[in-house]
């Protein structure tokens, strides 16, 4: 969610602060959008770019039914083009300044999520897509925790008791899918295998120790 500034902390003064009316409603609608999740700049800049594209339209003249054809943000008008993202990056300037965008809280959010079904390689991808990227002390807990984090997934999906050498291939896809590293996939496969081994073994042990001699 969108977080105010601490108290204690001073308001920031940028020009984001003297918008012009049609911005500020920009800036509403991004305040909006982030009371509802975290957002990265690179996704809240395409979401307020398509924003003011849509306004663009509704304030077109002579009944023009697109930009192009009211000679506005025409694909050749670099000018126009560059005015609109500019305004855009204004309010995404003023989000970042008084702290209601924050990459930090977007990748934590993020990691948060996704850790719980995905591996290490996917959460690095999403982020990548968004320009960002895990800082050294979250890269290493994830590290730390992939193998966990792989079997949790894996039982989920195969069920601890059942036969884990059935459809080895399959496994393996399933969890190289979920962006676990090769490594970790062994590991699990393996582990899996040995544990099922061992349960096989004490269950024949006991029957045999019950039988009449």
């Amino acid at each position: 969610m969108a977080r105010a500034p601490a108290e204690s902390a001073p308001r920031v003064e940028s020009a984001g602060d003297r918008l012009a009316p049609q911005d500020k409603a920009l800036r509403v609608y991004a305040l909006v959008q982030l009371a509802q999740r975290e957002y990265s700049r690179a996704e809240l800049r395409r979401k307020l770019l398509s924003r003011a594209a849509a306004d663009t339209r509704q304030d077109l003249p002579n009944g023009a039914r697109s930009p192009a054809e009211a000679g506005l943000l025409r694909s050749d008008d670099a000018p126009c083009i560059a005015a609109v993202a500019e305004r855009v990056d204004t309010v995404l300037d003023w989000l970042e300044a008084n702290r209601y965008l924050s990459a930090q809280r977007f990748i934590e959010s993020r990691v948060r999520v996704r850790s719980e079904r995905f591996g290490n390689l996917r959460i690095r991808q999403e982020l990548a897509q968004h320009g960002l990227s895990l800082p050294a002390q979250t890269e290493s807990m994830l590290q730390s925790s992939e193998f966990d984090r792989a079997l949790a997934v894996w039982a989920r999906k195969f069920k601890p008791g059942s036969d884990p050498t059935a459809d080895i291939a399959k496994q393996a896809r399933f969890l190289a899918g979920r962006g676990f590293a090769s490594e970790v996939i062994w590991r699990v496969l393996h582990s899996s295998h040995s544990s099922a081994s061992t349960a096989d073994e004490e269950m024949a042990s006991d029957s045999r120790a019950t039988l009449p001699r």
